[in-house]
């Protein structure tokens, strides 16, 4: 395909107007929502083939999601697209002013394997809300689903307006020298950092979703057995595959052997005493990515699973214990169904560790202190932050979901995904029946005149 010609059919579709129309933008949410809808099977089938996601994991955590995205974006999208009325100095007066959110134009969408559906069609929802055009790229990692939604892509949209590219890094490189208007990528941080950088080239504004090592404190106040069902639900949906799960586990020296029997407990509820023949549970993506996880275990004490097969490329949800904070399991994002635990005494000691490691993308705390939660909430920087969860906090539209320097840059989900995509720009309009003389030279007014008269003419 001819990225360049592809870019400048969508340019020369979005200068003619016809995306900013409210009625057109509602129209495209529409016919993506009812394209997901005949997609579905096939899509759901591919999820399958790639990560071993069952149809009930594929519905809640891809179109379930997508679909919600989409209904919140045309209940709110006139509100959204209303001008905002802003103050204007009165020495311009009569003058009128407002904030009008004006989409960006083309935009290019990176997505991941790890939700190769929602993660790659959920900010195309703020970006058709904001009135672009889009060209989607999905992960090569995930190739059936990659398939499937450039089919839907064509299925939905005519090219000129948004297109689905399929193909590996190569591809990704190629699309990233062209000029786009936005670019938005969810991934890892060191692809990131690459797209940034290609993103300068051209002055792009960028939006990046990345992850992080999400780590969760559990206090010796905490219910013990409520938060390991919650953790162990976060940690090992996906086979652990997901963004914002928890990474490592913190916990207080007086819970810490009853939370990892409780977690062992929550493991064997939902997936069985053999993990392996749960229809819920997932694989890994693929060889390279398993043969990294596996390469963990030698790094800390295996106290519950740890049971793996190269060719099904199964691991089993995974508790260690006795691992080193400066070990690999502890420096590298896992991104799989490994969960360390850690002891500390007092919950300053779990802070200091935390100040010492880059931001992550979402941050847990177990506790029914108040207190406890204002000094996790204070002294800690992340994308996000749930108390007594994990992973709730980018579900549904009302929280804006993004990570904070290395975890990200900039967020999505309901208004700020439809934010991400627009450009707020700034009007003044001013009548012309009158003309004050004074800021026209040549200046008569002493310095110290132009001091008073600007405190008195700029005030607030």
């Amino acid at each position: 395909m001819d990225f360049a010609e592809l870019v400048q059919s969508q340019r020369r579709f979005f200068q003619t107007g016809a995306t900013r129309p409210l009625q057109f933008r509602r129209e495209q949410l529409r016919r993506l929502a009812a394209g997901l809808e005949r997609h579905e099977g096939d899509l759901l089938a591919a999820l399958r083939a790639d990560l071993g996601t069952s149809p009930f994991q594929g519905y809640a955590s891809e179109f379930g999601l997508l679909q919600a995205e989409i209904r919140h974006a045309l209940k709110n999208l006139r509100r959204w697209t209303r001008p905002v009325r802003a103050r204007t100095p009165w020495f311009v007066a009569p003058a009128r002013g407002w904030v009008q959110p004006e989409p960006f134009g083309v935009a290019l969408i990176l997505g991941p394997w790890n939700y190769p559906v929602q993660l790659v069609l959920a900010p195309l929802v703020g970006a058709l809300a904001a009135g672009n055009c889009a060209v989607l790229k999905p992960s090569e990692l995930a190739p059936h689903t990659a398939e499937r939604v450039a089919q839907l892509v064509r299925d939905v949209f005519p090219e000129h307006f948004v297109a689905a590219v399929t193909g590996g890094a190569d591809v990704a490189e190629a699309l990233l020298r062209e000029p786009f208007h936005k670019i938005f990528f969810t991934g890892g941080a060191r692809v990131g950092k690459l797209v940034l950088a290609a993103a300068a080239r051209h002055l792009t504004p960028v939006t990046l979703e990345l992850g992080g090592k999400c780590p969760v404190i559990v206090c010796a106040d905490a219910p013990i057995e409520q938060a390991a069902k919650r953790i162990a639900w976060g940690k090992f949906m996906n086979a652990g595959q997901t963004c914002v799960a928890p990474d490592f586990v913190l916990a207080q020296r007086p819970v810490a052997a009853a939370l990892i029997t409780a977690l062992k407990k929550a493991v064997r509820e939902f997936y069985g005493a053999d993990a392996a023949k749960s229809a819920d549970y997932g694989r890994i993506v693929n060889a390279r990515h398993w043969e990294r996880l596996t390469g963990f275990l030698r790094h800390g004490q295996v106290v519950f699973g740890g049971e793996q097969d190269a060719k099904t490329l199964f691991l089993a949800p995974t508790i260690m214990t006795q691992v080193a904070p400066d070990s690999p399991v502890m420096q590298e994002e896992i991104f799989g169904p490994i969960l360390p635990v850690l002891e500390f005494e007092r919950l300053e000691d779990a802070l200091a560790l935390l100040r010492g490691r880059p931001t992550p993308l979402a941050l847990y705390v177990f506790t029914r202190d108040r207190a406890n939660e204002r000094r996790v909430l204070v002294e800690t920087r992340s994308g996000g932050v749930c108390v007594n969860d994990v992973v709730s906090h980018m579900l549904g539209s009302g929280l804006p979901f993004g990570g904070l320097g290395e975890s990200g840059l900039g967020a999505y989900h309901g208004r700020a995904g439809f934010d991400a995509f627009s450009h707020s720009r700034s009007i003044l309009r001013r009548a012309t029946w009158i003309d004050l003389p004074f800021r026209y030279p040549p200046q008569t007014v002493s310095l110290t005149g132009v001091k008073r008269a600007l405190k008195f003419l700029l005030r607030s």
